[in-house]
């Protein structure tokens, strides 16, 4: 070979390389899907439960963790300071928290597949994507996030961007790892 460390399928994807082999180094990356909303909903957390299965076995390891919504008392700031205290609390000190929110950058899953290696490379134990509650983040969980990151220009529901974060969680680890998931 030439060095370069094969995916689990044993061929190289497009995006392998010295900086797959230098994240694989310096080790692996925790990812933690933290989502302020309701009870459950099946079809979601299928889909979130095969991804976390998927993701389990490679270097991006996904815990979801559900916070649940603020009672609401005629106050939305209210609502979304104590959201944001709650999210606040699960963040640990060398954490990248990455607020999902549709004021953000939209990163292309290649640049999303970046910050992971990035984030890997300089010793970062754990990658927090937190998902805000039905009023958004509070200004504290924006001023504190590594980066905000908007899944389109659009605001969708709680279930769909959760699912959408996982599905791009795994697609990036296969552009940094290889597999034959994306193209």
């Amino acid at each position: 070979m030439d060095g370069r460390r094969p995916g689990h399928d044993g061929r190289l994807g497009p995006h392998r390389g010295r900086a797959a082999a230098a994240t694989h180094r310096a080790g692996r990356v925790k990812a933690l899907l933290i989502r302020v909303g309701r009870g459950k909903v099946k079809w979601a957390d299928q889909a979130v439960a095969e991804y976390v299965k998927r993701l389990r076995v490679g270097q991006l390891p996904l815990e979801e963790v559900r916070l649940p919504t603020t009672r609401f008392r005629g106050e939305v700031e209210a609502v979304r300071a104590d959201e944001a205290q709650r999210i606040l609390a699960l963040v640990k000190p060398r954490d990248r928290l990455i607020a999902v929110d549709e004021r953000g950058d939209a990163p292309s899953t290649e640049q999303l597949a970046r910050w992971i290696e990035d984030s890997a490379k300089v010793g970062t134990p754990r990658m927090v994507f937190a998902i805000g509650g039905p009023y958004g983040h509070g200004p504290a969980v924006r001023d504190q996030a590594w980066r905000c990151l908007a899944l389109s220009s659009m605001v969708t529901n709680h279930e769909l961007a959760r699912v959408f974060m996982a599905e791009q969680l795994y697609r990036a680890s296969t552009v940094i790892w290889g597999g034959k998931y994306h193209h």
